[in-house]
């Protein structure tokens, strides 16, 4: 099967970008005319398609960031919104769980939970601050999944908190537009679809294995969905917006797939 059929054959849902789609199907099945895509595309492939040298990077980040949105519409478009990930027994949880950040663990700055409020912005009725006694009034979910890290490796963790579709429909969120955006206390910026927030297994995660999540691993509230990569999961959240306009996050806008769904 050649590329262009396999390609036809995820044509996106309603509300993902048909046009853009197309667009970057063109363009994707040029370097495949090209041959690029018969094999692994590459800078050099890449320079024949654009024509430039290796030094001319505005045409090559074009291409670069064409192949990238058109892996985003086909993940997109393969998303199941109600289909679960699977989950695990309590004894294969790992305790504590792993750290990972842009940073290493000794220059985690730990959040003051006297201080800390959520903050709501874009789409949203009610943008009343959430304290942190505000959020552990809510009902909580459990559930033990599995995180997994683009770097390839992974951990069983059990995730405790508020179901994400549960708090945006409390304070009056928009669930039609197209995206969810958060900020981070250690200036960490991160966003994921609508779809994949309105997920049941997405979490507002406060507790870990029982208990309240510690400063290393997110205190007071981060992101916990098991259909996302790991850095699609912020920690040290401070602030929730809901928008059309399509979110960056701190690695998505140094390269990252934007989608990055598992």
């Amino acid at each position: 099967m050649t590329f262009k059929r396999r390609l036809s054959l995820f044509r996106p849902k309603t509300g993902v970008d048909q046009g853009a789609f197309e667009a970057n199907r063109r363009l994707v099945d040029d370097i495949n005319r090209r041959g690029i895509l018969r094999g692994t595309l590459s800078l050099g492939g890449l320079v024949m398609l654009t024509g430039c040298e290796a030094g001319h990077d505005g045409a090559i980040n074009s291409a670069l960031r064409a192949v990238s949105e058109l892996n985003d519409s086909v993940q997109a478009a393969l998303f199941r919104p109600d289909h679960l990930a699977p989950t695990y027994s309590a004894d294969q949880v790992l305790r504590p769980p792993r750290f990972n950040a842009f940073y290493g663990i000794d220059d985690v700055e730990a959040v003051d939970a006297k201080d800390w409020k959520l903050e709501l912005a874009g789409s949203i009725a009610t943008k009343k601050a959430w304290t942190l006694d505000d959020i552990y009034a809510l009902p909580r979910q459990e559930m033990i999944i599995k995180h997994i890290c683009v770097e390839g490796w992974d951990y069983i963790g059990q995730w405790a908190g508020v179901n994400l579709r549960s708090f945006l429909e409390r304070v009056g969120a928009d669930t039609k537009a197209r995206y969810v955006a958060f900020k981070c206390a250690d200036d960490y910026t991160g966003s994921i679809d609508m779809a994949t927030a309105l997920h049941p297994q997405t979490l507002l995660a406060t507790h870990y294995a029982g208990e309240p999540l510690g400063d290393p691993y997110g205190f007071p509230l981060r992101l916990r969905t098991a259909t996302k990569l790991g850095y699609k999961n912020p920690k040290w959240i401070t602030a929730i917006e809901v928008t059309n306009v399509k979110p960056g996050g701190y690695w998505e806008d140094r390269g990252f797939n934007w989608f990055g769904g598992i």
